[in-house]
């Protein structure tokens, strides 16, 4: 084969390769992306099924948290309560701190990332973000990477995804096996729906 035509395939087939690795990396996504793990309370077999969309700079979504709390309290293992992110747009630091709260889960503290983020609405810059899991003992340097890199950040838009789907246009949305409760009504409410749904699971 003459030099200048061989050279030719070469190039070609170095082409190829570019691309045909490009396009694995853009489908498989970054290589420290953290496996995806559902966040819930109580327990996994209950036929009442809570799930909260959430934004951990939401107003709103901090004043339900008492009544999250007593829910969880109350019902204890005849529910499942579920937490799912839902980051809106208009609130700065919402991302990352979703971000910082699934970093803790693959620490097994996504719980307690969870209270101090909501107890500290006013303090979510990733300074405070990186304290909050040294104050619990986490692996900084794991914690950090994980933060700092955004492997978390496809974990929260499928949650947000998952919202977008169910219809959920603000927060905290809540659903009772389904039945919508938008934003943070009186523990009250939550018992009338979940008891129906308890009565009705038999």
């Amino acid at each position: 084969m003459p030099k200048k035509k061989l050279i030719g395939v070469v190039i070609v087939m170095i082409g190829l390769i570019a691309v045909t690795a490009g396009f694995y990396f853009i489908l498989s996504g970054p290589s420290n992306q953290l496996p995806r793990t559902e966040h819930f309370l109580g327990s996994a077999n209950a036929k009442v099924v809570v799930v909260e969309y959430s934004d951990f700079q939401c107003p709103a979504c901090g004043a339900a948290e008492p009544t999250v709390e007593q829910i969880i309290h109350t019902y204890g293992n005849q529910i499942k309560f579920v937490y799912k992110n839902f980051p809106l747009s208009g609130h700065q630091y919402a991302q990352k701190a979703a971000e910082a709260a699934e970093c803790a889960g693959a620490q097994g503290k996504f719980w307690e990332m969870h209270g101090r983020l909501f107890a500290n609405q006013q303090a979510l810059r990733i300074t405070d973000l990186k304290n909050y899991a040294q104050q619990f003992g986490l692996n900084a340097t794991d914690f950090n990477s994980c933060l700092d890199s955004g492997a978390a950040a496809a974990n929260v838009k499928a949650d947000f995804n998952e919202g977008l789907a169910q219809k959920v246009s603000g927060t905290p949305a809540f659903f009772v096996n389904g039945r919508l409760i938008e934003g943070a009504q009186p523990f009250e409410e939550f018992k009338t729906v979940i008891d129906q749904e308890l009565a009705a699971a038999g």
